[in-house]
Parts: C-alpha cells; structure tokens; sequence
C-alpha cells in the first residue's frame, strides 16, 4: 500500500521525469514562450498593467517585457503574468479550463534569469510546471469554479511550485515542503464578474510570486504540511469544498504521459468558452443574413458555465465595460455576427458599448444542454431565427485553437505580431524578439539582456 502523500508523489516524479525529452516539448515551449511574450507586448500600455508595475519596489536582475524595469523574481513574475493574462488572449488548457503559461512562463522566465538556469532546465521547468497545473483539473472538475475561485490562480501557484523545484533541480523534499506552503498563499475569488473589475488579470502573476517565495522559503527550512492536497483542511477541501478528490485520475501516466503539450493558443480574446459560439456566429455571418432580419437566437450551453459567461443574462446582454464583455457569450455572438472577429479591437470600450452591437446581444438567451460534455469538449451552438419565421442552426463541437483545431506555426506567429503593434513595437523589433525565443532553450545561460522594451 502506497502511504506517501500526494504531494510527496507529486515531488518523487518531478525530480526524476524528463520531459524535455520529449519530441513535442521544444516546440510546444517555444510556442507558449512566443505567446506569452505578444500579449505582455500587447498589454503594455494598458492602465492595469502601470498599476502592477507601480505597486512594485524592488529592483532586481529580472526582465519586465516592454519596459526598461528590473525587478526581484517576484516583482518580475507578478507583472510579467498579470500582463500575459490581463487582455484573456493567452493559453488554455481545455480539459481545465486553466491558463497555464501566464503563470508558469513568467515564475520560470524570472527565476532562469536571477539564477542563471539553462536553456534546457528552463524547458524542463516549464514542462513539469504546466504539467501539473493541468493535472489538477482532474482531482475536482469544475467544482473549483463552483466555490467561487479561478482555477488558474489556485492551481497555477502549485504549478509555479513544481515548474521551479524541476528547473532549479532542487530535492523532493523542499518540494514536498514548498508545496505545502504554497496552499497557503493560494487565492483568487471570482467576484470580478460581477462588475467587470481588474482582480482576474493579476490572478496568474500573484501565483507565480507565490510559488516562488514558497521555493525560496522551504529552500530556507520552512516547513509546509505534508498533506497539503488531500488533507482534512487541506487545499481541495478549501478551495473546491471537496474531500472526493479523485488524485488517482491527476497522476495516471504521469512522468510517461504528457498532456501540457496539448495546451490550445487562442484565436478571441475574450473568454475560453466563448469561442465556439463565436466561430458558429462566423459561420452565419458567411450565410449573408442580415442583423437587423434576425429575431432571436436562442444558443445550448453547458450548465458549468452558466454562472460566469451567461449570468445575470441582462448584464452579458450589455457588458459594463470592455473587460466584463469577455466574460460574456451574448456580445461575443453579437460583435462575431457584427464585426466578424473578437479580437483584442472588438473588446475596445467604444465598440462594446455600440448599441448596434448591445441591440443584437439582447437577442441571444440560452437553455442548457444535461449532456453537454464539459468541461473535457468545449462546445457552440447557435439557433438563429429569423423575423420571416425561418430558422437557422449550427452546432460546433471544438472550438478553433484547441486540440481538434490548432493554430498552425504561421497563425500563431501571426498572432504574436498582431500583438507586438498592438503595443507599439516595430515589425524589426518583434521579429529579433521571434528569434530570441526561437534560440532559447539551446542557451548554456538563459539571457533576456538586449530585449527591446
């Protein structure tokens, strides 16, 4: 009978896997790595991410992407994942759904850079990192959301925590301790639905300082409980109001298996779930049919979803501001049916309050479908009819990005310099930033120095 803890389990795998190993890992990081570095480009101007960085005063060795700044690790981690995350454009894990990278890339990018890690440990880092934040999904599906967290906050800081015990090669049991400190400096509540505030888009950067500052401390001596996962208090029972975890399905094939590589890159920025739905709106807009000759459209959804894209149905029918209408599937339907795309333009404070737009999303209601398979298939479906009595309907059963559709290398790419002029940079300076990245885990010493800012 296996007595170990689940967090010692955890530890013994990470300080013996190889996934860098593994034929899809360079590229898969590489991907992520380019991604993650566009949106922090693309936020840069943004007022949430000056007010991150603001809030720091701690100069350090480590890179701010877009500014002339060094911070500490964590000051670093925190902007840089605040940033990634800020505009919802960044990755998905869909059996989560998580945003991963926002978390690990920053938390490991900093660390690589204050502790002169190589190219390699920072891919292995960023392997078990992902790989783990996205395995946490299976202990509790959905039921994270349900007690009013975001899962990328809570389980991103034990991802962050495993991520840098592999990189920096450390013992399994400072990791088995980091772990159990890191539980208590998990947090993130979803509140910000209600009105479209900031809090979600610090979310992955709080994490990746906290798994940090755990490293750190138990590297120190400081101990963490043991039973920090399936304890009686422990993180499950705090942060999903379970103590049914299924840790089995969590760590089946890990350390053979690999799933972080199937992390989906987004084509909307807005909100994971939204996406199918909008390509179902795309798919109408092709048809020809005329907003103004549309009545209703009445869409199936999953009921896991319910409570954070289609409620209250009045407020996604006309989203407050820009940020709280990428939590909304109503004017993600109407602005794709409008516009034809749901970018980082679409969800400007200008066009989100067009009342062509408004009009039209007040159209869009929702039913929910029992069977409805997430959140392990993300799904679309839209019934449109019309004011002649016709009725049109189109069901997408994948969403464009994820594992049944994924960007190509150049759609990707694409995206990332979309994202760099979105925030100013030149196509010169993007495309030396591509090829940074594109060299990077063959570094002997991993250096950002010369990064354009």
């Amino acid at each position: 009978m296996n007595t170990a803890t689940i967090a010692e389990r955890l530890a013994q795998i990470i300080i013996t896997a190889k996934p860098e190993l593994d034929a899809q890992a360079k590229p898969v990081a590489r991907r992520l790595m380019l991604d993650i570095a566009g949106l922090c480009f693309a936020a840069r101007e943004q007022t949430y991410v000056k007010a991150a960085l603001a809030s720091i005063d701690q100069e350090g060795p480590c890179t701010v992407l877009g500014f002339s700044y060094k911070l500490g690790v964590e000051g670093a981690a925190f902007v840089n994942g605040t940033a990634a995350h800020g505009e919802d454009f960044d990755d998905t894990y869909e059996g989560g759904p998580v945003h991963a990278g926002a978390v690990i890339v920053p938390a490991l990018m900093a660390a690589a850079e204050r502790h002169k890690l190589s190219g390699e440990a920072l891919l292995r880092g960023i392997a078990i990192g992902v790989e783990v934040t996205c395995r946490l999904c299976a202990v509790a599906p959905t039921k994270v959301h349900k007690a009013g967290f975001h899962p990328t906050a809570i389980f991103g800081v034990m991802g962050a925590v495993a991520g840098l015990g592999a990189a920096m090669n450390l013992p399994a049991a400072t990791i088995v301790n980091a772990f159990g400190i890191a539980g208590s400096m998990a947090s993130g509540i979803i509140e910000y639905l209600a009105d479209g505030a900031w809090t979600k888009r610090m979310h992955p950067g709080w994490a990746a300082q906290s798994g940090y500052r755990a490293i750190r401390m138990a590297m120190a001596g400081f101990e963490g409980p043991r039973t920090v996962f399936e304890g009686k208090h422990g993180f499950f029972h705090g942060y999903a109001n379970t103590s049914d975890g299924d840790f089995e399905a969590m760590m089946a094939g890990f350390g053979e298996q690999w799933i972080w590589t199937t992390i989906a890159f987004k084509p909307y920025a807005c909100g994971t779930m939204a996406h199918p739905f909008i390509d179902c709106a795309r798919e109408f807009r092709k048809k020809g049919i005329a907003p103004a000759d549309i009545a209703s459209i009445e869409c199936e959804t999953a009921e896991g979803i319910v409570h954070r894209l289609w409620e209250p149905l009045a407020v996604k029918q006309a989203p407050p501001n820009g940020y709280a209408a990428k939590f909304s599937i109503p004017y993600a339907i109407a602005v794709a049916l409008l516009r034809d795309d749901a970018g980082l333009g679409e969800y400007d404070e200008d066009i989100v309050q067009d009342p062509a737009l408004q009009q039209l999303a007040r159209k869009v209601s929702y039913i929910v479908d029992p069977a409805n398979p997430y959140p392990k298939q993300f799904t679309g479906h839209l019934k449109i009819t019309l004011t002649n009595g016709e009725v049109h309907e189109h069901r997408q059963n994948f969403f464009k990005g994820g594992m049944d559709a994924p960007l190509s290398d150049a759609e990707l790419l694409h995206k990332f310099f979309a994202n760099c002029a979105y925030g100013g940079l030149t196509a010169a300076r993007a495309q030396w930033i591509a090829d940074m990245i594109d060299s990077l885990f063959e570094q002997a010493t991993v250096s950002l120095s010369g990064f354009p800012n």
